[in-house]
């Protein structure tokens, strides 16, 4: 069903809460929230005030408007004078719009044409090297073009003749479109340039005439119509690309002269409108994040088990309103996980043998390992200072170093003659890096006989070179490691409480990762880790109790993304019912 023009502002209020809360969460590696979301109502209902407006749906329609096939026949004079005049070529005749290619029925006094009968010309840009340290005319790229907006103090010049430049020096009511790569059909209106400045070859220019009002045309360049027809005319193998020929026979709706002046005030008084609104739902989704952070870090900061509960209970209370976001959600679970760490999540138990006990049988364990030369002697570990203990353990607990629970393998490089993509008898799958990781266990591509650096089924393996620093996996079977790479082998304690802790020190291995290129961590960062061991049995109930927490986080995350699935499902309907 059509919505009246007189209705557009109504459209918006009435659906302000769907505008302004649905969210679209972005795919994204690592942790944190930094842009790993959409304002997708907000982008849905600028969409749509650009749909409404290339529609006539935007602003009433006054009769007594000159009629844009006047309009077009003075835009068609214009061009005339100026082939007369030698000033441009004559160009080829565009063929008519059929009613079969108009899209959809346009108010009375507009017209359908194509793009190429707006401009004197629609060119491509000068080829040259930027010079950013030079003076003299500016090469304009498509780099520089961020937001619609040009900083021309920041544009490089270029070695340009003053006979070359007169074919590309740019004019106000110039519009540009990026015409290859991911930026394809990006477009830029040129306003109030005080300066001499070409345009680079990966941008298309299309060249203004005085009788067309250009920020029509610009809004045109940013409606549904424009880009369904430029996705279709790139389409093709290889990188999409548009060429000034596909541009020129693109659809264009011409409303009448005056109607376009008031189309555009109205866009861009909608389109301050929803910057206001996106700024508003940004702080207030910040506003969110805050008092999750500082309620959840309540509980870290509780001293004993009674301000534990009295602080879980406030934020129990309003459960419902705080973890409403993937963000929130996956704060409450990195907070479950400094609670068992920190001995905060199950009471302690003082007829437990007490960590200190488990740690000499750990001791004679790897001395016994060591004698039967199952794993190497490793170097003395220093003592722990109070400087290093990070808060007050437990009845029971004792702080450690890593190094001393656990056997540590090094990844070993292997040439490509010394693995294969296909399984190998008697071979084991070698994994090279963070990017086979699962959720839980890692997947395999490549497969190899050698026996130099294996992890064994229940070892952790801990990503110690590159971007993924400190990402962990799950071994499920024997593996061979690649250098990026370092097997964890705990002995005597509940490898998913050494995982747990493992996966609480994040920040702590991205802290310790040097190199500029390839930031890694050492042997001795991993083993070094300073560790709060509780005694085995309790071990057992805070995995028990993680595990049976970390499944409602999960349940949390499932009913958010469906009703976020919901949330954009309607927000789309309401779009698509508006036009």
């Amino acid at each position: 069903m059509s919505v009246e023009q007189a209705s557009v502002n109504q459209l918006i209020t009435d659906n302000i809460d769907i505008w302004t809360s649905t969210v679209k969460t972005k795919s994204a590696s690592g942790r944190g929230s930094s842009k790993k979301r959409e304002l997708y109502g907000v982008k849905k209902l600028r969409e749509l005030i650009l749909e409404l407006a290339v529609r006539g749906k935007l602003v009433p329609q006054d009769p007594t408007d000159e009629p844009a096939s006047v309009l077009l026949e003075r835009i068609a004079e214009e061009k005339a004078e100026l082939v007369k005049e030698k000033k441009i070529k004559k160009q080829k005749t565009l063929p008519e719009v059929t009613e079969q290619e108009a899209p959809y029925s346009v108010p009375k006094g507009w017209e359908w044409t194509r793009l190429g009968n707006l401009s004197s010309d629609i060119h491509y840009g000068y080829t040259a090297s930027a010079k950013p340290d030079s003076e003299g005319v500016r090469l304009l790229r498509i780099t520089d073009i961020q937001n619609d907006k040009v900083n021309w103090r920041t544009v490089p010049a270029c070695d340009i003749t003053d006979e070359k430049a007169k074919s590309y020096l740019l004019e106000n009511d110039d519009i540009l479109i990026a015409r290859t790569g991911g930026t394809i059909g990006k477009s830029y209106l040129v306003e109030n340039i005080d300066l001499q400045a070409v345009f680079a070859s990966y941008l298309i220019r299309v060249k203004r005439i005085r009788a067309v009002y250009a920020p029509f045309t610009k809004v045109f360049l940013g409606s549904q119509l424009y880009w369904k027809q430029l996705i279709e005319r790139s389409a093709g193998t290889g990188q999409p690309n548009v060429n000034a020929t596909a541009l020129k026979h693109l659809l264009f709706i011409m409303p009448p002269f005056e109607q376009q002046k008031r189309i555009v005030a109205k866009v861009d008084e909608l389109m301050t409108l929803c910057e206001q609104l996106e700024q508003q739902t940004e702080a207030s989704i910040e506003a969110h994040q805050v008092l999750v952070t500082t309620l959840l870090d309540t509980l870290i900061n509780s001293v004993d088990a009674d301000e534990l509960m009295q602080n879980w209970a406030r934020i129990s209370e309003h459960f419902d309103t705080l973890f409403t976001t993937e963000a929130s959600i996956d704060q409450l679970k990195q907070t479950i996980l400094q609670l068992a760490v920190m001995g905060k999540l199950v009471p302690q138990d003082p007829t437990d043998e007490p960590a200190a006990k488990l740690l000499e049988r750990i001791a004679e364990e790897k001395a016994q390992l060591i004698k039967d030369k199952k794993i190497k002697k490793q170097k003395a570990l220093s003592a722990i200072s109070d400087d290093e203990k990070p808060f007050e353990l437990p009845i029971g607990w004792e702080w450690c170093r890593l190094g001393s629970l656990m056997n540590l393998i090094s990844g070993q490089h292997l040439k490509p003659k010394e693995y294969s993509e296909v399984p190998l008898e008697n071979g084991n799958p070698y994994i090279t890096g963070p990017a086979e990781f699962g959720p839980v266990h890692p997947s395999f591509s490549k497969y190899t006989n050698e026996k130099r650096a294996l992890a064994e089924v229940g070892d952790i393996l801990i990503t110690c070179k590159g971007a993924g620093l400190g990402k962990l996996n799950k071994v499920n079977q024997t593996l061979a490691i690649s250098r990026q790479l370092m097997a964890i082998q705990s002995i005597c304690v509940i490898r998913e409480f050494i995982f747990a802790v493992l996966d609480s020190k994040y920040d702590y291995f991205q802290s310790k990762g040097v190199g500029i290129a390839i930031p890694g961590i050492s042997r001795e960062d991993v083993t070094n880790m300073i560790v709060a061991l509780p005694p085995i049995t309790e071990q057992d109930q805070i995995v028990v109790r993680m595990n049976e927490l970390s499944n409602l986080c999960e349940q949390l995350k499932r009913r958010f993304k469906d009703s976020q699935t919901t949330q954009l499902h309607l927000t789309d309907a309401i779009v698509k019912k508006a036009v």
